[in-house]
């Protein structure tokens, strides 16, 4: 008998881990459909099983909820002209602004079919919106060729159907159609083409600014290329 117990103990975490104890959460909808009435704010997902963490912010108020921020900019303090290494693994502090990465978004996105929601406030206050149905991203060797579609607007117009298909670029990693780099003549990171109608990943600036063109975080179909937003946040979900 003491034998078996012991057996017992030992087996216990594993027992737990197949799904009869605690279940790591992928992303923040399975946080929110665990039950607790979780609020808005920093939660660790698991995108790769137990084999990794991140740290996310989770959106449980906006239409519906379960959301899982991978972008968010709101106050300039973290730089995002950065190289395609940090871009893949991701940046920043969840509690503020930053990147989730390229894997991370890759792996949530090729287990089920995920939408995109775009949420952005300018500096008077005014909220904008863009919804897309469906949205992927392939995996590093094929880029992290982006595929979106399936629009619907909520003020902002629809900025990404002209990135649709596109792989992402850095300053390091050149993979638009420009005989230039976007990466670069934009001071930002993106799934650039030839080059951009968004740059959520440009420089930090306020508001209006056309001293240089189409380098700050912008949404070309809502306040032109050359307006930047107060604060710009990408977030997927499982489709419901």
């Amino acid at each position: 008998m003491k034998l078996v117990s012991v057996l017992f103990l030992l087996l216990a975490p594993l027992l737990t881990s197949c799904g009869q104890g605690v279940v790591r959460p992928m992303d923040c909808s399975d946080i929110q459909h665990q039950g607790k009435n979780h609020q808005s704010g920093v939660y660790t997902i698991y995108p790769l099983g137990e084999r990794s963490d991140a740290q996310v912010c989770c959106d449980m108020d906006s239409n519906g909820g379960g959301w899982t921020v991978f972008q968010k900019r709101m106050d300039g303090t973290v730089n995002f002209y950065r190289n395609w290494d940090q871009y893949k693994m991701g940046f920043g502090n969840a509690a503020g602004e930053y990147w989730l990465g390229l894997d991370n978004i890759h792996y949530l996105t090729t287990k089920q079919k995920y939408e995109l929601m775009v949420y952005m406030e300018d500096f008077d206050g005014k909220n904008v919106s863009a919804h897309y149905s469906s949205f992927s991203v392939a995996a590093e060797c094929e880029g992290y060729k982006l595929t979106v579609s399936g629009f619907t607007d909520g003020g902002a117009g629809d900025a990404m159907a002209y990135h649709n298909g596109m792989k992402f670029s850095t300053f390091d990693k050149d993979q638009d159609v420009w005989p230039k780099n976007c990466a670069k003549s934009s001071l930002g990171a993106f799934w650039y083409k030839g080059c951009h109608y968004a740059n959520p990943n440009g420089v930090y600036r306020w508001g209006l600014d056309d001293s240089l063109f189409a380098v700050g975080a912008c949404w070309y179909q809502y306040k032109g290329h050359n307006y930047s937003m107060k604060t710009y946040t990408m977030m997927i979900r499982p489709v419901q």
